[in-house]
């Protein structure tokens, strides 16, 4: 189960990469070794979506 700080994230960050950042275990499980996240990935490439955003 993810922490409180994972779930929790201050105004202004992304959700997801909040998440992905504090629960990494738990948001990487599936991946291999070495292997980049998808999501992560999109997010450093694209940017982060607007309602992904904590106002």
């Amino acid at each position: 189960m993810a922490s409180a700080k994972a779930t929790n994230p201050p105004r202004g960050q992304c959700r997801q990469c909040w998440f992905h950042a504090y629960a990494s275990r738990e948001a990487h499980a599936g991946l291999g070794p070495r292997e980049d996240c998808p999501q992560c990935v999109d997010h450093m490439k694209n940017g982060h979506p607007a309602h992904m955003i904590v106002r």
